[in-house]
């Protein structure tokens, strides 16, 4: 792989068998960490999967619990 300048910045074009294998596409966010010698590449999650993440935190408080503006600021 090659690195060029793009702009202002340096990129590294990614051949597709790396694209492929962790099922990347064309406007994924990636996070590179830096590993023993080596760097990692983790996908950010993707909107929806936030969102479905948030919706399984979703829940029903119990008919006798109710939110309080004031139980949340008591000191």
């Amino acid at each position: 792989m090659q690195i060029a300048r793009w702009g202002n910045s340096l990129a590294v074009r990614l051949p597709m068998e790396l694209i492929r294998e962790p099922g990347l596409k064309e406007g994924d966010q990636i996070d590179l960490v830096k590993g023993d010698g080596a760097f990692i590449v983790r996908r950010q999650l993707r909107a929806h999967e936030v969102l479905e993440s948030l919706r399984s935190l979703r829940g029903r408080l119990p008919a006798d619990r109710r939110l309080s503006r004031d139980d949340v600021h008591e000191r």
